[in-house]
């Protein structure tokens, strides 16, 4: 399939996926947004994909959705078409890991999709905001809610109300991005931590991921039972039986996803 505003590459076992609106700064229009979710789903359905990055460029990850694109939209025509929802909706149903490699801007709905990610990975340069109040908007792709439960109410409701940016330090030092490394090294990290994360089990990657999540969305007994009702459920696999034996036996696993 061919993409405009995306490059799309599959390096080993790792799906690679750039955002590539250069002139825009990767701001993010509907177009882009479709074309995510259906590189997202191929990826999904090719089974030498294991783990997949995310990028923009050294200067913009993404510096927000599209403004004019929006500008003449009414509430009719926003909450008619639902706008944001299909796309993201495809895009959160990837059920292999995604690494978010941010550098420069990421900013309303790039720092949304940021954290739409499963975790992030940032350069020194990195820069993160949800400036819609300037605007006279709020966040519409779920920054008000995944930016709270990354850096906590008081730290999130500022940045919300002022429109203030985050930069690298504060983004890890809140929790926001799991480590930063410098900008020139920020795509040889992404991929190696991806190439690390593609030699695990396929099928216990992405119980960790359903684990993880689901940590977000229930209470702890809950989220407990469902991660050891997937524990359990891994018993059944050709992946554990590989793994413990190549442990005992002091070797590499070879795992086959089954």
């Amino acid at each position: 399939m061919g993409y405009e505003t995306l490059i799309v590459d599959i390096d080993d076992h790792v799906g690679v996926i750039t955002l590539n609106r250069p002139d825009a700064l990767n701001a993010l229009n509907q177009q882009l947004l479709k074309e995510l979710a259906a590189a997202l789903g191929v990826m999904q359905e090719n089974e030498k994909v294991r783990c997949i990055v995310l990028a923009g460029s050294e200067k913009a990850f993404a510096a927000g959705a599209d403004i004019t694109e929006m500008s003449e939209q009414s509430f009719v025509d926003m909450f008619s078409s639902d706008y944001f929802t299909a796309e993201t909706e495809a895009i959160l149903r990837c059920r292999k890991p995604i690494i978010a490699a941010v550098s420069g801007y990421a900013l309303g709905g790039g720092c949304e999709l940021a954290m739409m990610c499963d975790f992030i990975i940032c350069s020194d340069t990195a820069k993160f905001g949800q400036p819609e109040i300037n605007l006279g908007v709020i966040a519409g792709i779920g920054g008000s809610q995944r930016l709270t439960r990354f850096v906590g109410k008081s730290k999130s409701m500022e940045m919300h109300l002022t429109g203030r940016f985050m930069d690298a330090e504060e983004a890890e030092r809140s929790g926001l991005v799991s480590r930063i490394v410098p900008a020139k090294k920020l795509m040889e990290d992404a991929m190696a931590t991806a190439a690390k994360i593609a030699e695990k089990s396929t099928l216990a990657t992405m119980a960790v991921k359903e684990a993880v999540d689901r940590s977000y969305e229930t209470t702890l007994r809950e989220g407990i039972l469902f991660e050891r009702r997937l524990f359990h459920s891994l018993f059944a696999t050709e992946d554990q039986s590989e793994g413990m034996s190549a442990f005992m036996e002091k070797r590499s696993a070879k795992f086959r996803g089954k």
